[in-house]
Formats: C-alpha cells, sequence, structure tokens
C-alpha cells in the first residue's frame, strides 16, 4: 500500500515515516506534503500532488478538513483523519464527504485508548451512581484541551449513565448527581494520560492509560488506512476496526 503523508514535517508526520521505513506492513510513500515545506522533496499544498496512492493518512490540523475532504473526493481516495479539534461545521464536512469515499476519523489513534473506552463503556454502565471524573494529562504544546480523547471518554460514560458533562469546575457550587467532569493538565513533555476515576460510597477505583510512545498512534493510523482498503464509502472509527471489545 503507497499512502500520501500530509502533515509530514510535524511530530506525529516523523513518527509515520519513522515506521514506514522500518517496513511496517510493506507499506511505502507515495509522497509527502506539508503546508510549512520550503523544499521540492515535501509538497506544500495536496492540490499539487498527482502521484498514484492507495490513501492518505493526516497528521496536519483540523483547519485542513475541507481541503483533505474534497482531494480526497476528488482523487477517490480513502483518508485516515487522525486528528483532533474539529468544529461543528468541519464535522459536516467530514460526514458529507464520506458519502462519496472512504473515511476514518478517532480522536486517539491507539489500540489500547480503544480497549481503554470500552473498558470505562462496561465500568460506566455498572457503577452509574458513582462520581465519575476524567483527568487528561499532555505537553505543554499541546492546544485544544481537554483532549479529544478526553471528550470520547465522557461521551462514553453519559451515554452510559444519561450524565451531563462539565468541562472544568469554577465557583462556589458543590458537584451536581450524576454530573462527568473531565479536568486538563499541560506541562512539560508528557505524551498523553486519560484517568477515568469512580468515586463511590464504599470504594474508588481507576482505569489508566498511559502513552509511552508516539509510535503507537502511527501503527494505528497505518493499521486504520489498511482497513479502509476495499471499504465502501462511509465514516469509520476504532469500533469499526477492533468491533464489540
Amino acid at each position: 500500500m503507497k499512502i500520501i503523508l500530509n502533515g509530514a514535517l510535524g511530530r506525529m508526520g516523523e513518527e509515520v515515516d519513522n515506521l514506514i521505513k522500518k517496513g511496517y506492513k510493506g507499506i511505502t510513500v507515495a509522497a509527502y506534503c506539508d503546508v510549512s515545506s520550503l523544499t521540492p522533496e515535501v509538497y506544500n499544498k495536496l492540490s499539487a500532488i498527482t502521484v498514484e496512492a492507495d490513501a492518505v493518512v493526516d497528521f496536519s490540523h483540523h483547519s485542513a478538513t475541507e481541503t483533505l475532504c474534497g482531494y480526497a473526493i476528488a482523487r477517490n481516495i480513502p483518508l485516515v483523519i487522525a486528528t483532533t479539534g474539529q468544529t461543528g461545521e468541519e464535522m459536516t464536512v467530514i460526514q458529507t464527504a464520506a458519502k462519496a469515499v472512504p473515511i476514518f476519523l478517532s480522536p486517539n489513534m491507539s489500540a489500547g485508548v480503544a480497549f481503554l473506552n470500552a473498558v470505562v463503556r462496561k465500568a460506566a454502565a455498572f457503577f452509574s451512581d458513582a462520581d465519575i471524573e476524567i483527568v487528561e494529562r499532555h505537553h505543554n504544546r499541546k492546544v485544544d484541551s481537554p483532549s479529544g480523547t478526553a471528550k470520547l471518554l465522557a461521551e462514553t460514560v453519559s451515554s452510559a449513565t444519561g450524565g451531563e458533562i462539565v468541562y472544568g469546575r469554577n465557583g462556589l457550587s458543590p458537584r451536581k448527581k450524576g454530573e462527568i467532569g473531565i479536568s486538563a493538565v499541560r506541562g512539560g513533555n508528557v505524551k498523553g494520560i486519560h484517568e477515568v476515576t469512580f468515586y463511590s460510597e464504599n470504594e474508588t477505583f481507576t482505569i489508566t492509560h498511559s502513552a509511552e510512545s508516539r509510535g503507537m498512534f502511527a501503527e494505528g493510523a497505518l493499521t486504520a488506512a489498511l482497513f479502509l482498503q476495499g471499504k465502501k464509502p462511509g465514516l469509520y472509527t476504532m469500533k469499526d476496526l477492533f468491533g464489540d471489545l
């Protein structure tokens, strides 16, 4: 399989490229693209890329959504979107594009996070009366807050308990029954830690996922690109990749 790697000069673009150069599942790069590129080896706009490829893997920025989707439709090529922070308008663009080409979208490409989400879903259904809090920690350069993964986990809990999602807390009011709290911490070079804690009257337990290397996100994105080969148009997620866990 040949891919077009968008966001090639960023940290995750480099992770994907390094993984491919190690021979990961026989995947190769047909073309590199990054808006900040000043060299001919890396295109600075997708529209200039005409080489044949089997998928576009994007690790750039959510603001590239419209351009990415337009390119994927024009080339009739599957698209893996591995960015977070999409606006409502950008999500509409993705959903519309998915009617024409297969698109894989996930706020976190880690297989471990997919399993974390599945465990949290089951725990939230069983401990629905507990006070449930989500804390995510990332490096001080991460721009979106809370993380897309924290939002995903909160939505998973909410679907199981019916609770209201609260982003941070301020003021003097006590915690309301059923609230699902999200707190974001930024500092240092933390690659990503997500904790979901269940507080009940008699016990407290925490489910944690810690990213030790960005390589896991690269593996997930390339696995998603392979998964899309031969798929019909549609919007696919980690649940489609791993099934009901």
